[in-house]
């Protein structure tokens, strides 16, 4: 079945260009080009796959016109249209979007970001998906400190000491930016002893990234039978963030863009947690089946769930509103060819990364993967993967000292 999609925008002649320009993709979607807000929601009584909407319209911004989107139709993907002097606002309020691409753009990065956003679409329209998340008596929301967090750093001057003192509110926060800043990754030469230093150390876009993940694993992790590894799962999504900002570096990517790596790396994982928030029983049963039939565990969970942590973990980041490129990395981080990727983005750095530090961390839950070469080839990067390997190696043999 062809995917629907609406264009929207209030300039005539940039519809006419995107028809153009989309003109080879006709017979894989359906799409339909309207001028302004007021146009599209007469067409809005069904749902379309994907919108992708103009910020700037007179009558009806953008950004209102994806509220209604997702008021009427929540699964439907939601891309605006910006120009560089959006940003800012864009950043400070839109969760109303999936998805955000800056003008001007060429066709085809158009149609990577919408192949790729319809193919994860297709991913999380997975029955068993939804049948599981059913399962939960509730889906955890993201917790409050970390809008607090969101709010001071969104400031025109965001200050350390603030963010500092909102960090120290919480016990189990404090001791995880202190472990962190303590450790090798981040080369100490004394030792931090205040959530102050250890913000200025580590940057406050990292900082953005472990509140969440932090929190996260702080809500869902008191569910999580004792034999289970609490501690090893955070070391290996800590040890997979530190890699993903270092592959990241490697590549040129500056601090602004970079907390999406470190924060894909984090929360790659996160759907474990989830399994264990609905079962506690269900990670011993995963492993057990594993073990006993010498298959992964992503083949165990497929048997035991009928989808695996990948797809569940995506499922709730997507939920949560998470920036598109970490819950599409999330989603593929174990088989990044399944996507629709071309480029180098957090899917490729988080793939590389949990590879690299299941190997270091040598144990069976994270170390038994291989990198897909073909999938590196496909992004054109196969040339680089001796370099991430080796500035990964110097982050203190890749690992965190977390003992």
């Amino acid at each position: 079945m062809r995917k629907r999609l609406m264009f929207v925008d209030d300039d005539l002649n940039l519809l006419m260009g995107l028809r153009r320009s989309l003109y080879p993709m006709r017979d894989q979607w359906e799409m339909e080009f309207v001028q302004g807000g007021q146009d599209a929601l007469k067409k809005l009584d069904q749902p379309f796959d994907v919108v992708v909407s103009d910020m700037r319209m007179p009558g009806m911004t953008g950004l209102e016109l994806l509220n209604i989107v997702q008021e009427r139709f929540p699964q439907s993907v939601r891309i605006l249209l910006s120009g560089q002097s959006d940003r800012e606002s864009i950043l400070a309020s839109a969760a109303q979007a999936h998805q955000y691409l800056s003008k001007p753009f060429d066709a085809k990065q158009l149609i990577s970001l919408l192949s790729q956003t319809i193919a994860l679409g297709d991913l999380l329209s997975n029955p068993s998906i939804k049948a599981f998340v059913s399962r939960l008596n509730s889906i955890p929301s993201l917790p409050s400190l970390y809008f607090e967090v969101m709010d001071a750093l969104r400031g025109s001057d965001p200050s350390p000491a603030a963010i500092a003192r909102l960090i120290a509110s919480d016990m189990g926060m404090t001791a995880k930016i202190l472990q962190v800043a303590n450790s090798v990754t981040y080369a100490a030469r004394c030792e931090v002893t205040q959530p102050e230093q250890a913000v200025l150390r580590i940057g406050l876009d990292t900082v953005q990234s472990l509140v969440l993940s932090v929190s996260i694993f702080s809500a869902l992790s008191p569910r999580l039978q004792a034999d289970y590894s609490m501690e090893a799962l955070w070391q290996h999504s800590n040890s997979t963030g530190a890699f993903c900002g270092a592959i990241a570096r490697a590549e040129g990517i500056g601090r602004g863009p970079l907390g999406a790596y470190v924060s894909a790396g984090l929360l790659h994982d996160v759907g474990k947690l989830i399994i264990a928030h609905c079962d506690r029983n269900l990670p011993c049963a995963i492993s057990k089946v594993a073990a006993d039939g010498g298959i992964s565990t992503l083949k165990a969970e497929m048997e035991i769930l009928g989808c695996t942590h990948a797809e569940v973990g995506a499922y709730l980041l997507g939920i949560w509103g998470l920036p598109f490129p970490i819950v599409e990395a999330t989603a593929w981080h174990h088989h990044p060819s399944d996507s629709a990727a071309t480029d180098f983005s957090p899917l490729a750095a988080v793939h590389v990364a949990n590879v690299l530090a299941g190997r270091e961390h040598k144990q069976s839950t994270f170390a038994d993967e291989e990198i897909e070469n073909d999938f590196i080839e496909r992004i054109g990067c196969e040339a680089r993967i001796r370099d991430w390997t080796e500035v990964c190696e110097k982050l203190g043999n890749g690992g965190q000292n977390n003992d």
